[in-house]
């Protein structure tokens, strides 16, 4: 039988603030517009959850559909850009 045992200066080696590093605040700043176009679609779809989909609801989604995938395009050439330069 081998006995398993976790080592405590491996496993709490580097402590977690739990707070996000200025990469990763400056990462969501970049996406920010395509994670806010991502919420206005989820938005649209939970409203018509529970109903019959009408020509609004219709509209709506697929108006936000567009967004998103403006905000993936622009968000893509962005970075396409960044890393020609």
């Amino acid at each position: 039988m081998q006995i398993i045992a976790a080592f405590q200066a491996v496993v709490t080696a580097v402590p977690f603030d739990g707070e996000p590093s200025a990469a990763e605040l400056d990462a969501i700043e970049h996406e920010m517009p395509l994670i806010r176009a991502e919420v206005e679609l989820l938005d649209a779809q939970i409203m018509s959850i529970d109903r019959p989909v009408n020509e609004l609801d219709e509209r709506r989604m697929r108006r936000a559909r567009r967004r998103v995938l403006a905000a993936r395009r622009a968000l893509t050439n962005k970075a396409a850009v960044e890393v020609a330069s």
